[in-house]
This record gives C-alpha cells, sequence and structure tokens, in this order.
C-alpha cells in the first residue's frame, strides 16, 4: 500500500520559522510525510521580510506535477503564492485534484508588506478560492477577502459563512483568533462549516515571544490531522491542541539575536 503524502506549496524562509520550513516541521512532528514545491525564495528574520524573489510559475508547476506524478498525495497546503501568475497556474493544476485542498491565504507579513505582487484578491476567487476545501484565514485575512471589518466572534463568523455560500468547493472555514483582541486572556479560534454551527476553542492566551510562523504551522497541523484521516472536526481540534503544546514549549527558548519575534520551537516532545 502507498503511504499518502501531504503537499506544502509555499515560500521560503531562511530563518526556518515560517513558510515550507514551517510546514514540514509540522508534518513531521505530528507524523505525516511532506512534500513540498516552492513558490518564492525569501529575505526574512525576526525583523520582517526584506526582499521577495518569485520562482517562474512554470517552475513552480513542474515541481508540483514532479511529486504528483510520484506519490499518493491525498492532500495539499497551499500558503504563500506569490504572484497572480502563480496562482492562476495553480488554479490549473489543481483542477483536476481529487484530494483535499487546505490554503493558508497568506496575504502580508506582520510588517504588513505585500506577498501577492499585485494584491490582486480578483485572481484568488478566479483560480483558487473555487478549488480548495479548507480556508484557515487569520481576521485580517478574512477582512481582506470579503471586504468587511471585523471586530466581534459573529462578525467572523458571519463573514465565513459569506464565503462559504460563495464557493460550494468549500467545505470548512478555520477563523484563527489571535488577532481579534490581542488584550484578551483568552483566544477563540472557529472551525466554521457549510450548514453547521461553528466550532469554538478557546484557550488562555500564552504569552510567548517566539511566534514567528504561528499561522503557517496552525494550517499545517489541521492539513496533517486531516490526512491522518480524522474529520474535520477532530482534526480542527486535534491542530488546536498542538498549537497549545507548541507555543507553550517555546515560552522559555529564544532562538534569535533580538530574543522577540523569533520562529516556533518545532522540535518538542509530545508527551
Amino acid at each position: 500500500m502507498i503511504q499518502p503524502t501531504l503537499l506544502a506549496i509555499a515560500g521560503s524562509d531562511p530563518s526556518g520559522g515560517a513558510g515550507i520550513q514551517a510546514d514540514l516541521k509540522t508534518m513531521t512532528s505530528i507524523g505525516v510525510y511532506g512534500a513540498a514545491a516552492i513558490t518564492c525564495l525569501t529575505v526574512q528574520n525576526s525583523l520582517g521580510v526584506q526582499e521577495i524573489q518569485p520562482l517562474s510559475a512554470d517552475f513552480v508547476r513542474k515541481q508540483i506535477e514532479a511529486v504528483l506524478a510520484d506519490h499518493n498525495v491525498t492532500h495539499i497546503k497551499i500558503g504563500m503564492t506569490g504572484t497572480v501568475e502563480i496562482v492562476k497556474s495553480l488554479g490549473q493544476i489543481l483542477e483536476s485534484f481529487q484530494g483535499t485542498i487546505i490554503y493558508d491565504p497568506v496575504l502580508a507579513a506582520t510588517s504588513g508588506k505585500s506577498l501577492l505582487d499585485s494584491g490582486d484578491i480578483s485572481c484568488l476567487a478566479r483560480d483558487l478560492l473555487c478549488r480548495i476545501s479548507f480556508l484557515t484565514p487569520n481576521i485580517p485575512e478574512l477582512e481582506r477577502l470579503t471586504d468587511r471589518q471585523i471586530h466581534s466572534s459573529n462578525a467572523a463568523i458571519d463573514s465565513a459563512l459569506l464565503l462559504l455560500n460563495t464557493y460550494p468547493t468549500m467545505e470548512g472555514i478555520i477563523v484563527k483568533g489571535g488577532h481579534m483582541d490581542e488584550s484578551s486572556e483568552t483566544v477563540s479560534d472557529f472551525l466554521v462549516l457549510r450548514n453547521d454551527n461553528a466550532h469554538e476553542s478557546r484557550k488562555k492566551r500564552i504569552n510567548n515571544n517566539n511566534l514567528h510562523g504561528t499561522g503557517c504551522t496552525y494550517a499545517s497541523a489541521f492539513a496533517s490531522y486531516l490526512c491522518l484521516k480524522n474529520d474535520s472536526v477532530s482534526a480542527f481540534y486535534q491542530a488546536s491542541k498542538f498549537m497549545d503544546l507548541i507555543i507553550q514549549f517555546g515560552v522559555d527558548k529564544n532562538l534569535t539575536k533580538r530574543g522577540t519575534n523569533g520562529p516556533l520551537f518545532h522540535t518538542f516532545s509530545k508527551n
């Protein structure tokens, strides 16, 4: 029997905290085999993203086709796309893909730097959002995708339902709530499913200076648990628990000279 492969399609982070590096570390920690297709090379560290070098759409396509031709890819996790041309190419490739697609819409870095060259949301709608199974936006990303301001959990859920009603292929949306009220002592994430109530994961906010790559890691954890044949609700709660463990584990770890905005520490024991 050929084992399943989870393919990550994203940018490269030389500091190892986010992007492809975070995806593969997360998949390995959870016990899933991860393959990778790189969309962009970046120059970044705890100070932010300094430079982005997108690869050609054709080269990205060839990477993906090489993996699909050789592995039993059951799930695909997409992160940073980089250019409209890459988005269009992904749309063409994914049109015939029969597995599950998880898209983490990485539209901007924490510094505010755009990670999609033209900022053209319409290309995402036309070529990518209409093909995916699950979306995992944070609050700013959900606001950009819906052109709505979100100041409450109910507004976030309503915005997620709007997207679900717009794109029939979407099964669910995980709304990452860490940006909702950063002064709150708790954080609530939601899994919003079509024709179903929202499932909430509510937890205590953990004070940690090393959170670079949290969004990428969360989406990859959810994709990994789905790849292990869990249903979406179980995968959501398992991914949430995984994030609590990994964030807590890194509280007293310093991987940067500045000691702030460092990467998550993916090497940890779940016991």
